[in-house]
C-alpha cells in the first residue's frame, strides 16, 4: 500500500502542473502613479473594457532575464481592470458629469531579445464613447479613436521602460481626448446637454400659387382658380395642408432646434363650381382651412423640449407631425360627414361654434 501510493503521488503532481492555467505562470506589472495635470470638464471616464480579438491574453509577453523564454504580463487584476484603476487613481474627476467608456481595441508589447539586449514595441489603440445611461451598456455613441506606438531599447534585465511605455500611452490617450471634449464638445450635437425648440408661422412666399394662413387673410374665391373636377358631385373643393421646416445648430452646448409651421392651401387645387360662390360655401371652405390651422397649432403644442429626446429629437417631431398629419385628416372627414358637406345647416353651425373656440383658444380669433 506504501509503496502504491508513493507512485501515485509522483504521478499526480506532473498531472496538475500540466493542466494548471498559465495566468500562474504570468508576470505583473503596475503602473505607476501620475497626477495628470488636467480634469475633465464636463466628463468622466466611468469604465475601461477590453473589446481586443482574444482578449484575456493579457499585455503580451516580456523578457525578464538573458537566454530565456519570454514570459506573459499583464496587470494584476487584467488589462482593462488595470488601466481604469491608474485612471481612478491619478485623473481628478467628477463622477455627476455624463459618462465616457474607453473601449481598448490594441494593447500588446511584443518582444524580441537577442542575448542580453530587448527590442520592443507597444501598440495602443483605443476608442471613447459616450454613455446613455449609468449601466454603460444602453447605445453608446462613438466620438472618437486614439492610436499609438512605442519603440525602446533594453537590457533583458530591466523592465522599466516597458511600464513608462504602457504608462505614457495611456496618458496621451486620455489628454488627447480631453482636448477633443473641451474643442468640439460646444459644438457636436451629440455631446450637447440642452435642447431648446423655436416655433414659428410662415404666412409669406413669393408664390402667388400658395395662401398661407391668416387670421387676416381668409379664403376669397379668387383663391379657387382650378378647373372643377369631373364627376364631383361637390360644388367647391379645398385641400388645406400643414408642414414644417426645420433647422438645428448646436451653440455652447446646447441644441437650438427651430420650426417654421406651414399651414396652406394651393390656389391651383382649389375649385368652386359658379353656383357655389356665396358667402355660406365660402365659409365651409373656409373652416377646412381652419382645421388645419387648428391641428398645426396642436403640433405646436407637443414640440417642447420635455417631449424630445436630445439624441433623437428629428426622429421626436416627424413622429408627432405624422400623428397630427392624421388627426388633421380625421378631423376633416368628420366634419364633412357631420354637416354633409356643408348641407346641414344646423350641424354647420354647430362646428363653425366649435372652430371658432379652438381658434380663439390660440389667439387666432378675437
Amino acid at each position: 500500500m506504501i509503496l502504491f501510493f508513493r507512485r501515485f503521488f509522483v504521478w499526480i503532481v506532473p498531472l496538475f502542473l500540466l493542466l494548471a492555467p498559465s495566468r500562474l505562470l504570468r508576470d505583473t506589472i503596475t503602473l505607476r502613479p501620475e497626477p495628470l495635470p488636467f480634469s475633465p470638464a464636463d466628463y468622466h471616464i466611468a469604465i475601461v473594457t477590453d473589446r481586443r480579438s482574444g482578449a484575456g491574453l493579457g499585455l503580451g509577453q516580456w523578457f525578464t532575464a538573458a537566454n530565456q523564454r519570454a514570459v506573459p504580463v499583464d496587470f494584476p487584476g487584467g488589462t482593462a481592470a488595470g488601466i481604469e484603476q491608474f485612471i481612478r487613481k491619478n485623473l481628478k474627476q467628477n463622477t455627476k458629469f455624463r459618462g465616457v467608456a474607453m473601449r481598448l481595441r490594441e494593447c500588446r508589447v511584443n518582444e524580441t531579445a537577442n542575448r542580453n539586449r530587448v527590442e520592443g514595441t507597444f501598440n495602443f489603440a483605443v476608442t471613447f464613447e459616450l454613455l446613455r445611461n449609468a449601466d454603460g451598456e444602453d447605445q453608446p455613441v462613438k466620438l472618437t479613436d486614439f492610436r499609438t506606438q512605442a519603440h525602446y531599447v533594453r537590457p533583458a534585465n530591466q523592465t522599466q521602460v516597458v511600464e513608462q511605455s504602457i504608462r505614457q500611452s495611456v496618458v496621451a490617450a486620455l489628454r488627447t481626448f480631453d482636448a477633443y471634449m473641451k474643442k468640439e464638445g460646444k459644438g457636436d450635437h451629440r455631446l450637447a446637454t440642452r435642447l431648446t425648440v423655436k416655433l414659428a408661422d410662415y404666412v409669406r412666399n413669393p408664390d402667388n400659387d400658395t395662401v398661407f394662413y391668416s387670421p387676416d387673410r381668409p379664403l376669397a374665391w379668387a383663391d379657387f382658380q382650378a378647373t372643377p373636377r369631373r364627376g364631383s358631385r361637390y360644388v367647391a373643393e379645398v385641400n388645406p395642408n400643414f408642414a414644417y421646416e426645420g433647422r438645428s445648430r448646436v451653440v455652447n452646448g446646447e441644441v437650438e432646434l427651430t420650426l417654421k409651421i406651414k399651414t396652406y392651401v394651393l390656389k391651383s387645387g382649389s375649385w368652386a363650381r359658379p353656383m357655389a360662390l356665396n358667402a355660406y360655401s365660402l365659409n365651409h371652405e373656409q373652416r377646412h382651412f381652419d382645421i388645419a390651422k387648428i391641428i398645426s397649432e396642436r403640433f405646436k403644442n407637443k414640440i417642447n423640449p420635455d417631449s424630445l429626446s436630445i439624441e433623437d429629437y428629428n426622429s421626436n417631431v416627424q413622429y408627432q407631425f405624422l400623428e397630427s398629419f392624421r388627426e388633421m385628416g380625421r378631423m376633416q372627414e368628420l366634419y364633412d360627414e357631420e354637416t354633409n358637406h356643408g348641407l346641414n345647416e344646423v350641424a354647420q353651425q354647430r362646428w363653425n361654434t366649435r372652430i371658432d373656440a379652438d381658434l380663439q383658444m390660440y389667439g387666432l380669433r378675437k
